[in-house]
């Protein structure tokens, strides 16, 4: 523990205990290491509003998540000759999700469609570590309030006697 000191300090220890609990750290830190995963989310260049928030919402849950978001619109016949209306869509779907991530590759063309990746704020393991303290809040109340109700109410005053 402490070979500088005089005379040197050491800790004895059992080292096949010492071997299980390093392999139960380096396990527990797999369990929360997290990968972020690229989700898309596809438009086309005439959506309606409905259609739009319902899309909006799924981003929302993949960046909040800690997912990266690619936010595709997909071109068809003369809409092709239109790529400053696509553009204009994916800026509004940036404003709209800038809440939650940010734009990490501006709107460019492949083929028929055009293409936006959109980062989150919180990376994933952040995400993950948040929606586990909320559960086990969560928990924790639910498990008070079944011992509030399996728990006797306090006995009132003795009743008066009836005459």
């Amino acid at each position: 523990m402490a070979p500088n000191s005089k005379p040197p300090v050491v800790k004895i220890m059992d080292y096949g205990k010492f071997k299980y609990e390093a392999a139960q750290k380096a396990k527990e830190a797999r369990r929360n290491q997290a990968n972020t995963i690229l989700k898309e989310v596809r438009f086309r260049l005439k959506i309606e509003a409905h259609d739009y928030t319902t899309k909006l919402k799924r981003a929302e849950g993949f960046l909040k998540s800690g997912d990266k978001v690619k936010a595709m619109i997909l071109f068809r016949g003369r809409e092709q000759s239109r790529p400053e209306q696509g553009v204009r869509l994916l800026r509004k779907f940036a404003e709209d999700v800038a809440e939650f991530g940010t734009v990490e590759s501006n709107p460019t063309i492949d083929g028929r469609n055009m293409v936006m990746v959109i980062a989150p704020l919180k990376n994933k393991s952040e995400a993950k570590a948040e929606q586990n303290a909320v559960r086990d809040a969560q928990r924790a109340a639910n498990k008070q309030a079944a011992r509030d109700a399996k728990a006797p109410a306090a006995p009132s005053a003795p009743a008066a006697p009836a005459e």
